[in-house]
């Protein structure tokens, strides 16, 4: 594709006329899908080129090549004629195929991203514009779909503003430091019980690729081990998609993402088979959970908050030696109920819970302004020591925003103080860097509140800044009020047919 860079403006472009796209979140779903399709008819190329009994598990009038891609075709299938295709033939067929327990994971996937997704277009001709549009990227070239990856982790990145899809998108930046500092090692499995988009899975995938540049040369089996290395599960369908041509994209046939829930398993039920040696992870929080699904944990563990429940999940399924890194909001930090309580007195006294790492609020930004926290603990003996280190505004801005998000350099001094550990004081005479003994901690009632942010004094904005804060809020309120305004008109549509 000659103009790579601006192939997410040629779509937006496009969707902005048609009457069926209401915000982001449905733009990106949109293209989601196609994208699938495209991505998923390049690696099955790959595959009847490794094996020529190879057969698709996609009917073969609606493999991509033969009714999206136009060579051979004049115009290709367009109007109502596409819409009608797409809607009555191409979605029906691929939510109802045929797999079974033997069925491959390659061929799985394809069922399983389309079990709940939309077609939201209205317009044939404008559909078929998108689908022409997508078409034009070459995956047959190694240079493109890695030029390709990067575009993608930009419409990834357009979920953080997206009303509440931004709770599927972590930061790249978060997840790359995370990945880092928990030093991969080929060989080692690695898990996300809650994956998004999978950010986690492709910072961890790039590390090892790292791990194998320096070594210099690794055999197949070792390169084969990275691409098996992870394993990933998420609940909603359309972040589940995201991830799916994201590991794709990646190089992973046969990517082990999971579309499910991971909190409906006995935790007791679990064995050393069912544990990683890794799992990175940003549980959802502010969910609620039924109590059905409480039932699943221990008494003592039980809680409404989804990301406590998660927590719990991630100690029964951290392998023995075993290293996480889990981001959790701060209310976890100095909450006192019985869960959170008995879920940090665990990290103190049955894991290493070696660094806690605290986040500026607007890390998360324009999504939410909640401030947010790295744990890093082992499933080892305790040290009885716990590091705490507090993560600042870089002096060039007021806070991270969606024009100026955060970056891996902004690591940098915590990466530093990592390798060569002692106690700091801002100059304000506040700890940013402080040892606690395990004590200290269960003294406090298990408040992890500690080296946090000075209390904010009110921020005088420059006009330009005010602007942009302002562009911000409304972007995610619009974005708020589409998805609200997609759910009533497809209340009112349910109830116009007697549906309701």
């Amino acid at each position: 594709m000659s103009n790579l860079s601006s192939f997410v403006k040629r779509i937006r472009d496009v969707m902005r006329n048609d009457a069926g796209i209401n915000g982001d979140a449905q733009r990106i779903e949109q293209i989601a899908w196609m994208l699938f399709l495209k991505v998923y008819d390049a690696k099955e190329e790959d595959w009847e080129f490794e094996d020529e009994k190879y057969e698709s598990i996609i009917p073969e009038e609606l493999r991509w090549r033969n009714w999206a891609h136009t060579e051979n075709q004049g115009d290709g299938l367009t109007g109502d004629k596409l819409l009608n295709f797409v809607n009555n033939k191409l979605f029906p067929t691929l939510k109802n195929l045929e797999i079974s327990p033997d069925t491959p994971i390659r061929q799985s996937i394809v069922r399983t991203t389309f079990e709940d997704a939309n077609n939201y277009m209205k317009d044939g001709v404008l559909l078929r514009q998108i689908v022409n549009i997508i078409d034009e990227l070459d995956f047959g070239s190694y240079e493109e779909t890695h030029a390709f990856g990067e575009i993608y982790e930009t419409i990834l990145k357009e979920l953080q503003s997206a009303g509440s899809a931004g709770e599927f998108y972590t930061p790249r930046a978060v997840t790359q430091f995370m990945a880092k500092m928990i030093k991969p090692q080929i060989g080692e499995t690695m898990a996300d019980f809650a994956c998004g988009t999978g950010g986690f899975l492709s910072s961890w995938i790039k590390e090892l690729e790292e791990v194998k540049d320096a070594k210099g040369s690794i055999s197949n089996e070792e390169s084969e081990k990275i691409y098996n290395s992870i394993y990933a599960v998420e609940k909603k369908q359309f972040p589940y998609m995201l991830c799916v041509t994201n590991m794709l994209l990646h190089g992973l046939d046969s990517p082990k993402v999971y579309h499910g829930n991971s909190l409906i398993y006995k935790l007791l039920d679990y064995t050393q088979k069912d544990a990683f040696d890794v799992i990175l992870m940003n549980p959802p929080y502010g969910g609620s959970e039924k109590d059905d699904i409480k039932q699943n944990f221990p008494a003592d563990l039980r809680s409404s908050e989804t990301a406590d429940l998660f927590m719990a999940v991630i100690m029964y399924r951290l392998k023995k030696n075993g290293r996480a890194a889990v981001i959790v909001p701060d209310g976890f930090l100095f909450g006192n109920d019985n869960a959170k309580n008995n879920l940090k007195k665990k990290l103190l006294t049955d894991f290493n819970l070696h660094t806690i790492v605290r986040l500026p609020g607007s890390v998360f930004s324009p999504y939410t302004s909640i401030t947010t926290n790295i744990l890093f603990f082992n499933n080892e003996e305790p040290t009885g020591k716990t590091w705490f280190y507090r993560v600042d505004i870089p002096s060039d801005r007021k806070h991270f925003s969606k024009t100026k998000p955060m970056e891996l350099k902004h690591f940098d001094d915590c990466i530093a103080w990592w390798n060569d550990r002692k106690e700091i004081t801002d100059d304000e005479g506040n700890p940013k860097a402080k040892c606690f003994t395990a004590q200290e901690l269960i003294d406090s009632n298990y408040n992890f509140d500690v080296c946090g942010y000075p209390h904010e004094e009110e921020e005088i904005l420059s006009v330009a800044e005010t602007i942009q804060n302002y562009e911000e809020k409304r972007s995610k309120l619009n974005a708020d009020i589409d998805n609200l305004l997609a759910q009533i008109t497809e209340l009112h549509q349910k109830a116009q047919k007697g549906e309701l």
